[in-house]
């Protein structure tokens, strides 16, 4: 007798989670709110300028907290490539760094993108993500 547990497909949910992953199984239930339309600050001190030819508008972006000796509440903000866009600015981030604080889920997309002369100015639009 062999004591091994082998698992049992039950049906099609577990064959959606098992091809696909539970994510494209939760993206129905995700409601984005938005919240706030700001810029991309920080972008003319990238250490990969290259980034800036590589997004277009609708892009999205993801957030993250960092710890910043100069800005207690900065927030990065990455492509889904994971490459370094920016900040969310200083004057408009103590609300957001509370949320993802509080353990919330924060999400951009980009609204536009202006060159002006040399500087690059990206319009964002900031969403909480609601299950």
């Amino acid at each position: 007798m062999d004591d091994k547990l082998v698992p049992q497909k039950t049906g099609a949910l577990v064959d959606v989670i098992e091809e696909k992953g539970l994510g494209e199984l939760l993206k129905p239930l995700i409601n984005e709110i938005h919240l706030f339309d700001t810029h991309v600050a920080g972008t003319t001190h990238l250490k990969d300028p290259s980034v800036l030819k590589e997004i277009k508008t609708d892009d999205t972006l993801i957030l993250q907290r960092e710890d910043n000796k100069f800005d207690k509440n900065a927030i990065l903000l990455f492509t889904e490539s994971k490459k370094k866009l920016g900040y969310v600015p200083e004057k408009d981030n103590l609300v957001f760094a509370r949320l993802m604080d509080a353990g919330k889920l924060l999400s951009a997309k980009i609204k536009s993108i202006e060159q002006q002369g040399s500087f690059t100015k990206i319009t964002i639009a900031i969403y909480l993500v609601d299950f």
